[in-house]
C-alpha cells in the first residue's frame, strides 16, 4: 500500500449554517472528514491526517496523526464563522505537508470548499504550478456553491494534473444529496481505479466484509459472531413454528357431537320437569324407537299443566315396538292395573291413564316431581277431564252407527 501523509482542509464560513445539505453544510462536511481520515489510515496504518480550518482565520487544528478521534473532536468544537480564505488555507497546508514526520510519505491536500472562492484565477494557477513541481496532490470537493466555483476549481486541478497526470481530482456535489455517501463512490475514496476501496468504512457498498472487518485478522470474533448469529436465525424459527401451530389449533374446528337440551328460562321447579321428562325419552342417550317419527315439541311455548302430561305420556311409551310388555303397577289398595287391547291389537291405556292412583304412582317415580303440589293435581284433573271427555265422544259415535245399522 501507499504510504501517504494528508492535510484535510475544512471550510467553517459563514456559508456552512444552509441547510442545502442535511442537516447542515457543517454537519455534512464533518461526517465527510470522518469518511476520508477513515479511508486514509485504513489503506495504511502507517498513514497520518492533519486538519486545518480555511476561515476565518487559516489555522491548522491537528497536526499529523493517525488518531482520527483528534481530528473529529477538534472538529467538532468549531463554529461557522468569517469569510472563506481557500489559496491561504492550501499555502499553510502545503507547508505543514513539508513538516511530515515520514520524508518517504506522498504529500495529499484534500480540500472541502462550500463557500464562494474570492481569489483570483491567475493566483490560483501560480499555486498550483508550484504544487505540481512538489508532488503535491490536491483533491477537491465543491459543493454547496458549485456553479460559481465550478471554473476556477477547473483550471486549479487541470494544472495540477498537467497533461499526464491524474492523481488530482475534482468532485462537485450537488445539493440536496448526502455528502459522505457521495463520497463514499467518487475518486477522492476509491481512487481512479477503485483500487483505494476499503472495506468495514460506514456505507461500504458491496466491498464490506460480513461483520465490518477482515475475518482473517481475528478468526475467534469470526466464528464467534456466525455462531450467535446462527443461534439467533434457530431461534426465531423455532418462535415462528410455535406461533403458527398454536394459531392452527386454536382455528381447528371440533368436531365431538354435542348433545344439548334446552331449558326454559323458568323457575326451579319446571326445570326439574324438563329435566324429568328428558330422563324419560333418552334414558341412556340415545332416542327412543317410539319417538322417530314424532316431532319434538316447543316446550318453551308449553305450560306447565301441558308439560306434565306430555311426560306421564311419554313414561308410558313402550321402549320397543317389537316387545308387547304388559304394564304392572302397585296401587295403594294392593290392586293391578293393566293395558287392554283392542280388536286391531294396539294396546288402549285410556283405562289406565283415567285411575288416579296409578298416575300418582308414575309421579311419584319421576325424579324432582312433588304429586302433591298444586300444579301436579291440576294437571291430573286436566288429563282426566279430557279423557272423560273423549269417552263420551267414542260413546256417541257408537250409538250413532248403532242406530244407523
Amino acid at each position: 500500500m501507499v504510504l501517504e501523509s494528508t492535510i484535510v482542509c475544512a471550510d467553517t464560513s459563514e456559508y456552512m449554517r444552509n441547510g442545502d445539505f442535511v442537516p447542515t453544510r457543517i454537519q455534512a462536511q464533518q461526517d465527510a472528514v470522518n469518511l476520508v481520515c477513515l479511508s486514509k489510515t485504513k489503506s495504511n496504518p502507517e498513514n497520518n491526517v492533519g486538519l486545518l480550518t480555511m476561515s476565518p482565520n487559516v489555522k491548522v487544528l491537528v497536526t499529523m496523526t493517525t488518531e482520527v478521534t483528534r481530528i473529529l473532536a477538534c472538529l467538532h468544537q468549531v463554529q461557522p464563522e468569517g469569510a472563506l480564505n481557500f489559496l491561504t488555507g492550501i499555502k499553510v497546508a502545503h507547508l505543514a505537508l513539508k513538516h511530515r514526520q515520514g520524508k518517504n510519505h506522498r504529500m495529499r491536500i484534500v480540500a472541502f470548499v462550500g463557500s464562494p472562492i474570492e481569489s483570483d484565477e491567475k493566483d490560483l494557477v501560480k499555486i498550483a504550478k508550484k504544487l505540481k513541481k512538489e508532488k503535491v496532490n490536491v483533491d477537491i470537493i465543491n459543493f454547496g456553491q458549485d456553479e460559481e466555483n465550478a471554473e476556477k476549481l477547473t483550471t486549479f486541478v487541470n494544472t495540477i494534473n498537467g497533461s499526464e497526470g491524474t492523481g488530482s481530482h475534482l468532485v462537485t456535489i450537488l445539493a440536496g444529496t448526502l455528502l459522505s455517501e457521495a463520497l463514499m463512490h467518487s475518486p477522492v475514496i476509491v481512487g481512479e481505479d477503485g483500487s483505494g476501496a476499503v472495506p468495514g468504512l460506514p456505507t461500504t457498498g458491496g466491498g464490506e466484509f460480513e461483520f465490518g472487518f477482515d475475518p482473517s485478522s481475528d478468526p475467534e470474533l469470526a466464528m464467534a459472531l456466525r455462531i450467535s448469529m446462527e443461534e439467533q436465525r434457530q431461534r426465531q424459527e423455532d418462535e415462528t413454528k410455535q406461533v403458527i401451530e398454536g394459531s392452527t389449533a386454536e382455528t381447528k374446528p371440533t368436531t365431538t357431537p354435542v348433545t344439548t337440551i334446552g331449558v326454559p328460562p323458568s323457575d326451579s321447579e319446571e326445570a326439574l320437569l324438563e329435566q324429568a321428562l328428558a330422563m324419560s325419552i333418552d334414558p341412556e342417550g340415545g332416542t327412543a324407537s317410539s319417538m322417530d317419527d314424532t316431532p319434538m315439541p316447543d316446550f318453551n311455548h308449553m305450560t306447565e299443566e301441558e308439560q306434565i302430561a306430555y311426560a306421564m305420556q311419554m313414561s308410558l311409551a313402550p321402549e320397543d315396538e317389537g316387545e308387547e310388555t304388559p304394564m304392572e303397577t302397585n296401587a295403594a289398595g294392593g290392586s293391578k292395573a293393566g293395558a287392554a287391547k283392542t280388536g286391531d291389537g294396539v294396546e288402549d291405556y285410556s283405562e289406565v291413564m283415567s285411575d288416579p292412583t296409578f298416575l300418582r304412582s308414575v309421579l311419584e317415580n319421576l325424579p324432582g316431581v312433588d304429586p302433591s303440589s298444586e300444579t301436579v293435581q291440576n294437571a291430573m284433573g286436566s288429563l282426566l277431564q279430557q279423557q272423560e271427555g273423549d269417552k263420551d265422544k267414542e260413546k256417541e259415535k257408537k250409538k250413532e252407527e248403532e242406530k244407523k245399522k
